[in-house]
């Protein structure tokens, strides 16, 4: 998929199966199991998706995924399904001739274990940064916030997903909106945590757009009150949606899907008096 001289490679960490409850938060099951059945655990299909960014200046990687760590004893105790047929993140990379040596630059929206798992893997008895080379880019908020934990965010936020980063010199810590090279920009979009940022890529008339957990599912962009139980200010996270509903719709921008299992791609335009995503790349 280009976008002018602008080179974009959805890649995969595998599907993790968590509780449906959470990603659709006080939406009721009746009402979101017509959408996205569950299993006999309740449990959803919540693909772990990146994206490769491939520019004239640089080789880009948005999110890491869940990485190597998670044993199936780990999986058991937090009652979640990781499938990985074709197996990590790596492999997935590996699939498009990418190798971690080969990437520039990490985008992370946030540090939720789901999204920086991968940013690091032991090796030799050590936690080290996945991509040798790779220059990490979070919001300063984020990484504060990953670092003064409370009862709720203590449960998905790990130092040994990040803090290696550090420790190496590969971190880089950006305020606010933030250019990455010509095209690529980080744009803060608070809600999910206060430090969520997403990323957008702009070649030509041509605009794309990388949601993280702004919006988990194509169905949240189309409906402002289906926010997760997850989200650490959900009113601001509808807020965040509200705007960018608009943003993406005026402009026809390609919105990938981190978490959606049925669609990686689409467009959001208005049928109906209502907001719509127009599917342009199905999983």
């Amino acid at each position: 998929m280009k976008i002018s001289d602008m080179e974009l490679l959805p890649v995969t960490d595998g599907t993790v199966w968590n509780d449906g409850g959470g990603a659709f938060g006080l939406v009721p099951k009746t009402t979101w199991e017509k959408v996205l059945p569950c299993d006999a655990f309740n449990r959803i299909p919540m693909a772990l998706r990146g994206l490769i960014i491939r520019t004239p200046q640089a080789t880009i990687l948005v999110e890491t995924g869940m990485g190597d760590k998670i044993t199936p004893e780990m999986a058991a105790l937090n009652n979640v399904r990781l499938e990985r047929p074709d197996g990590w993140l790596v492999d997935s990379l590996s699939s498009h001739d990418v190798s971690p040596d080969d990437v520039d630059i990490v985008l992370l929206t946030h540090l939720h274990s789901d999204h920086s798992g991968g940013s690091t893997r032991m090796i030799d008895g050590q936690w080290v940064p996945t991509f040798p080379r790779a220059q990490y880019w979070v919001q300063a908020r984020e990484w504060e916030d990953a670092h003064q934990l409370n009862e709720r965010t203590r449960g998905t936020y790990f130092d040994i997903n990040y803090d290696p980063l550090g420790q190496a010199g590969q971190l880089r810590l950006v305020s606010g909106d933030t250019v990455v090279t010509d095209g690529v920009r980080l744009v803060s979009a608070p809600g999910h945590t206060r430090g969520m940022q997403i990323v957008v890529m702009e070649s030509g008339e041509q605009t794309a757009v990388f949601l993280g957990d702004v919006a988990f599912f194509h169905w949240q962009i189309e409906r402002l009150a289906w926010v997760s139980a997850y989200d650490i200010d959900p009113i601001t996270n509808i807020e965040t949606k509200r705007f960018w509903q608009k943003w993406l719709s005026d402009r026809q921008a390609l919105i990938f899907f981190q978490h959606d299992p049925f669609v990686i791609a689409g467009k959001l335009i208005t049928q109906n008096n209502r907001y719509k995503i127009e599917p342009v790349l199905r999983a």
